[in-house]
């Protein structure tokens, strides 16, 4: 399966999931854009504080707001491709290990087409969905929703 389309999409560590683990981001329906939607989202801002001051109306802020960002949770759809059940096996144990264990735990998750770089921790895989049946030889692929937190987001 021809698919150099997919090479240097994302990067992971400076290493091209699609070339090392046949992983790539896909979209749950076709059309879809909750990857983007995700990567793109703003995070939510800190809370400024406020003093309520009993004997006077509302609350009192500083005159200067000092607006910084929350850190906020990036959930991202990849799928994995292999052409045999021995390789897509070993490829998804793999995948998820590099993940997980990243550089000393984090992750800096390079989207080159958007001229953007998270960097993030692995959280949690919450949804896993076989595209193939796995008990059969031949091609195999998957998809499945990995949870990143940024600590500091990029956006």
């Amino acid at each position: 399966m021809a698919l150099s389309i997919l090479e240097g999409k994302v990067l992971v560590n400076d290493t091209d999931i699609w070339k090392e683990y046949g992983a790539f981001l896909c979209e749950k329906k076709s059309g879809g854009r909750d990857n983007l939607k995700a990567v793109m989202a703003p995070a939510k801002t800190k809370e400024h504080v406020a003093v309520d001051i009993r004997e006077k109306d509302g609350e009192k802020y500083s005159a200067t707001l000092d607006v910084r960002n929350q850190a906020r949770d990036v959930k991202l759809t990849f799928a994995l491709f292999a052409d045999t059940r021995e390789a897509w096996l070993s490829r998804y144990k793999a995948f998820i290990a590099f993940l997980k264990r990243g550089d000393g735990g984090w992750l800096d998750i390079g989207l080159p087409d958007l001229g953007m770089t998270l960097h993030v921790f692995y959280k949690d895989c919450g949804e896993y969905e076989p595209l193939t049946y796995l008990w059969q030889e031949g091609k195999q692929a998957s998809r499945f929703t990995v949870t990143f937190r940024e600590p500091e987001p990029a956006i």
